[in-house]
C-alpha cells in the first residue's frame, strides 16, 4: 500500500478571483452548486455538519442539504439524535461541502434555528413512504438489539401503510436552518497556492469579502 504521506495530487481545474466572484455569497454558492449539479457529482448536496455540546466537545457527520436561500441552509433530522441534542445545548454549526471533480470546497459557519413544524411536515411527507416509516421508528444514536428487529418493525409498518403516501410527522423529527455569519469559498490551485475568499456578515447585515492566505 502506498504510504499516506506520499498521496497527493495537483489542483488544476480552475481559479477563484475577486473579479469573477459574486458580491453576494448566496449567489456565489448557487453558481457553484449549479455547476456541481450539472456535472452530476454523486450526492452533490452532501455536507459535513459539525456541532458541539455545551462543553465544546465536537462531533461531525454527513447530512444532506435540502434547501438554501438568503435565510440560510436547511437540513432535516431526528431532533433526539446526538446532533439534535447538541444543537439544543449549543445552537451553532459549521457546514462543509467538497466537490472533488471541481476541486472546490465551501465552508459555512452560523447560528442554527429550527424550521417551522409546517415546513418540516411538508418535507417529511414528500419523502418515499419507506423513508418516512424508517424515520418514525428510529431512535437515532441509541443502541438497538439487532438490525433484524429494526427491519421486522419496518416491514410491519410498510405493510400497514401499503396504500398510503404519507404518515404523521413524528414529534421528534424536524429541520434546522443554519443562518450564516461567514461563508468561505475554496478553489484548489497548483502548488497548494489555493484561492480562498471569505464572506463575513457585518453588523448592518451586509457582506464583506476578503482573500485569505492558502
Amino acid at each position: 500500500m502506498k504510504e499516506i504521506q506520499n498521496l497527493r495530487v495537483d489542483y488544476v481545474k480552475g481559479e477563484l478571483t475577486e473579479r469573477d466572484a459574486a458580491s453576494d455569497p448566496f449567489a456565489q454558492f448557487a453558481k457553484w452548486f449549479n455547476e456541481a449539479t450539472a456535472l452530476e457529482i454523486p450526492d452533490v448536496n452532501a455536507m459535513a455538519v459539525a456541532t458541539a455540546d455545551a462543553r465544546g466537545t465536537p462531533s461531525v457527520r454527513i447530512c444532506l442539504l435540502k434547501n438554501f436561500d438568503e435565510d440560510g441552509f436547511t437540513f432535516f433530522t431526528n431532533q433526539q439524535s446526538r446532533k439534535g441534542r447538541e444543537l439544543t445545548e449549543n445552537p451553532k454549526a459549521s457546514l462543509c461541502f467538497f466537490w472533488q471533480p471541481l476541486e472546490r470546497q465551501v465552508r459555512i459557519d452560523g447560528v442554527v434555528e429550527p424550521v417551522s413544524r409546517e415546513d418540516a411536515k411538508t418535507y417529511f411527507q414528500s419523502r418515499p413512504i419507506g423513508s418516512q416509516i424508517a424515520a418514525s421508528i428510529s431512535h437515532q444514536s441509541e443502541a438497538i438489539k439487532s438490525r433484524d428487529e429494526l427491519e421486522r418493525v419496518h416491514a410491519q409498518l410498510l405493510a400497514k401503510h401499503a396504500n398510503d403516501k404519507a404518515i404523521e410527522l413524528p414529534d421528534f423529527w424536524g429541520g434546522y436552518r443554519v443562518v450564516p455569519s461567514a461563508i468561505e469559498f475554496w478553489q484548489g490551485r497548483r502548488s497548494r497556492l489555493h484561492d480562498r475568499l471569505l464572506y463575513t456578515r457585518e453588523l448592518d447585515g451586509k457582506w464583506s469579502m476578503k482573500r485569505l492566505a492558502p
